[in-house]
């Protein structure tokens, strides 16, 4: 009888649920202006699932901007729904997502809700006991976009470590990789480890985030090679090779379904002295330097855009380089590779070569090892490698990574 109306009980608060989405108004962020894609549940829609997992427990969820059901915020849903939820916790760019990349984020109380925020990308990366000492069971729901450098994942683990610590349940809430038909690029290097790469995956690796948490789990990744108490409310419909738009820009920069297809190739120029469209609205969908003025026509401008990026490199000088936002997507997705021939162009065009790489030169780059995940790349490029010999640098270990892989899948 207790089932049945456990069972009951979750199918009317999922009714309950769909009434609500259908009454309120709006997102918490601009929508990226696609069409719906239907046949694709999330977990955070399956509340069939989990809400009886949540009932009576006083509940922790780690979210951002892109945690919602529908057009609405997943706190704000299961507050609607009595769900008691005792805080939320903050990772990179915010609860709420006005945080610029790499800007940290402090404590505050929710305006919205009344809910205390823990940030985890400010004095502290992962909750401490006294965070989790009145939380009975936490939940994660953050959208990733399938590569290495993305640090969603990194906060994931961070929170499976502090979770097994004090012996809490984590609920993670699968959501479909945009990216998740590509696996490529070479496995980090761990002497490079650092906040934009903490495990031995490809650039792109080819995982939601519930597989992901599997794997860190199964292959003893997270501190001392604890296992945290995981489960996973796996998404319905989907597999990797699908075409997933996203219905919330996964973070400030990455605010085109366009932009989000092409990071994992783009997100290199971080490691270049290059601008990658930051400080334009287009970001990682156009490269360019003042210093290729002579070489290209197509050029653009970059400047402060609050919230998204405050001094971009090169801030008010005009930049000439390549413009990516009419190519073609579907035959970027069929070769199912990294795109490597932009970074050989535009290194080959460029007339000071010895700044290409050189991170010393502004603030606002990265370091190419770091993003690359190897210490061949940048000699490679230098030397004048093809495409076809950097990529045979990156076996065997990338073949190897793709049978792993294959322990941890949930999709096809």
């Amino acid at each position: 009888m207790r089932h049945n109306y456990t069972k009951n009980k979750s199918i009317f608060i999922t009714l309950l649920l769909l009434v609500f989405m259908l009454s309120t108004s709006c997102a918490q962020r601009p929508e990226i202006s696609i069409e719906p894609q239907a046949s694709i549940i999330t977990g955070a829609e399956r509340t069939d699932q989990y809400l009886p997992l949540l009932e009576g427990k006083r509940v922790a969820i780690m979210a951002n901007p892109t945690t919602v059901i529908g057009k609405h915020h997943l706190v704000d849903s299961l507050l609607k729904l009595d769900v008691k939820i005792v805080k939320v916790f903050g990772p990179e760019h915010g609860f709420r997502g006005n945080a610029s990349a790499g800007v940290k984020v402090n404590d505050e109380i929710d305006e919205a809700t009344g809910i205390p925020i823990i940030s985890l990308y400010g004095k502290k990366r992962k909750p401490s006991k006294e965070d989790l000492a009145d939380v009975d069971v936490v939940i994660y729901d953050l959208q990733d976009v399938g590569v290495r450098f993305y640090t969603n994942i990194n906060a994931l683990v961070r929170l499976m470590e502090a979770c097994h610590e004090n012996d809490k349940k984590l609920i993670i809430l699968d959501r479909p990789n945009p990216n998740g038909y590509l696996i490529d690029g070479p496995i980090l290097d761990m002497k490079y480890k650092s906040g934009i790469g903490m495990f031995p995956l490809p650039m792109s690796h080819g995982l939601t985030v519930g597989e992901f948490a599997m794997m860190a789990n199964g292959e003893g990744w997270l501190t001392n090679g604890v296992k945290c108490n995981i489960e996973v409310i796996p998404v319905l419909n989907y597999d990797h090779d699908m075409p997933y738009e996203l219905p919330v820009s996964p973070s400030p920069n990455l605010n085109t379904q366009l932009s989000v297809l092409l990071y994992p190739s783009t997100c290199m120029f971080e490691g270049t002295y290059l601008n990658h469209g930051r400080g334009t609205y287009s970001p990682f969908t156009i490269l360019g330097s003042p210093d290729l003025k002579d070489s290209y026509e197509f050029s653009f401008t970059p400047h402060g855009i609050k919230g998204m990026a405050e001094t971009p490199l090169f801030m008010d000088e005009v930049c000439y380089g390549i413009d990516l936002r009419n190519i073609d997507i579907d035959k970027i997705k069929e070769k199912k590779q990294i795109n490597l021939s932009w970074i050989i162009e535009l290194y080959n065009a460029h007339p000071n070569k010895e700044k290409f790489f050189d991170s010393s030169l502004s603030n606002q780059m990265g370091v190419i090892e770091k993003l690359i995940g190897s210490g061949l790349f940048r000699d490679q490029i230098k030397n004048g490698a093809s495409e076809r010999e950097i990529r045979e640098s990156w076996e065997p270990e990338l073949s190897q990574y793709k049978s792993m892989r294959l322990n941890y899948l949930l999709y096809p």
